[in-house]
C-alpha cells in the first residue's frame, strides 16, 4: 500500500489488499473508492472482497471502475460526489493510482489553475503533463458555460 496525498481530503494509491484496510482505517481514512475494474484483478482483489474488508473496518466503500473510455464528465462528477459525501479523508485506488489522479485532475480543472493541478499530481509521483490540453479544454468549457448562465 502506498497512499499519496493530493489534498488533505483526497489520496490515491496503487491496488490495495484486504490486509491494508485496518491500516487505512487507523490512518484516518473514512472512505475508500475503487477505480479499478474487477476484470483487471484476481477475485482476492476485486471490489467485493475489498468492500467486505473496508466495511468491517467501518469504512464507506464506493466503486467507480475507470478506464480511458469511461473517463467521462459523468464519472468525474460521480467521483467528486463520492469525495464530497465522505465524512473525512478519502483513499481512491486503481492499478497504480494514475486513474485516480486523472479523475481528480479533471474534476479540479474548472476550479484550479492547470499548472497547480499538474504540480500537485507530480508531487505525488504522477506525471500528467500529457493531460494539459484536456485540462485546459475542460476549464475553458466550464468558463464558457458559467458565462452563458
Amino acid at each position: 500500500m502506498d497512499p499519496r496525498t493530493l489534498t488533505p481530503r483526497y489520496s490515491v494509491s496503487p491496488q490495495i489488499s484486504v490486509e491494508d484496510l485496518p491500516q487505512l482505517a487507523a490512518a484516518g481514512f473514512t472512505t475508500v473508492i475503487c477505480n479499478r475494474p474487477d476484470a483487471e484483478v484476481p477475485p482476492s482483489h476485486q471490489a467485493d472482497a475489498i468492500r467486505a474488508a473496508a466495511e468491517a473496518q467501518g469504512l464507506r466503500f464506493e466503486v467507480l471502475p475507470l478506464t480511458h473510455q469511461t473517463m467521462t464528465p459523468e464519472n468525474v462528477a460521480k467521483q467528486q460526489a463520492f469525495v464530497e459525501a465522505s465524512e473525512g479523508p478519502v483513499l481512491a485506488y486503481c492499478a497504480s493510482g494514475t486513474r485516480c489522479s486523472v479523475v481528480w485532475a479533471l474534476g479540479q480543472a474548472p476550479l484550479l489553475p492547470v499548472d497547480e493541478i499538474l504540480a500537485t499530481t507530480a508531487e505525488a509521483g504522477y506525471q500528467l503533463d500529457g493531460l494539459r490540453p484536456t485540462l485546459i479544454a475542460v476549464a475553458t468549457q466550464a468558463t464558457q458555460t458559467a458565462n452563458e448562465n
